[in-house]
């Protein structure tokens, strides 16, 4: 897999680079069960969704975009996970509404940590930016996009990287 990162943007610096270490966590789902990254390493890729609001129109079709084409998203070697700062019972109101039946995290409590420790943390909005890392079974970040919060990320570079995997 290559080194290279499309981390360009200015606004984005800070996010943690292909080759580091991805920080473990814990987080609730949208049904209150605990989900950590250490669950799948050493089994599996990782993907890592980090998106500012639920219900908000980016946000919704990118997730919509995962769930209507899940099968190029998760299988037996890689597992999505979907972080935000929303309350768990709004991501659990999120994922009724729009059929989400892969985790929704919620980076509520305290807020935002795990999207600090990824870098990419909007302290102003106090919000997640749209951060996407791909974590291989040994938990460094293999692949990433790092876009403002207004801008949709376009995943073909994941499908590229897990690809070369």
């Amino acid at each position: 897999m290559t080194k290279a990162t499309e981390n360009v943007d200015p606004v984005v610096r800070g996010a943690l680079a292909v080759g580091e270490k991805a920080p473990a966590f814990t987080l609730r789902d949208q049904n209150g069960q605990d989900v950590s990254l250490s669950e799948h390493l050493g089994r599996r890729h990782v993907l890592l969704v980090f998106y500012p609001w639920a219900f908000s129109g980016i946000c919704t079709g990118e997730l919509t975009e995962i769930r209507d084409d899940l099968g190029s998203f998760v299988s037996e070697d890689v597992q999505v996970l979907t972080i935000s700062c929303d309350a768990m019972f709004s991501l659990r109101a999120y994922a009724d509404r729009d059929g989400y039946f892969f985790p929704l995290l919620s980076d509520f409590w305290p807020h935002g940590d795990v999207a600090r420790a990824y870098g990419v943390f909007d302290e102003q909005a106090g919000v997640a930016r749209r951060g996407t890392f791909l974590i291989d079974p040994d938990g460094v970040i293999r692949w990433s996009l790092v876009t403002g919060i207004g801008e949709r990320r376009d995943f073909s570079g994941y499908h590229a990287a897990l690809a070369r995997a």
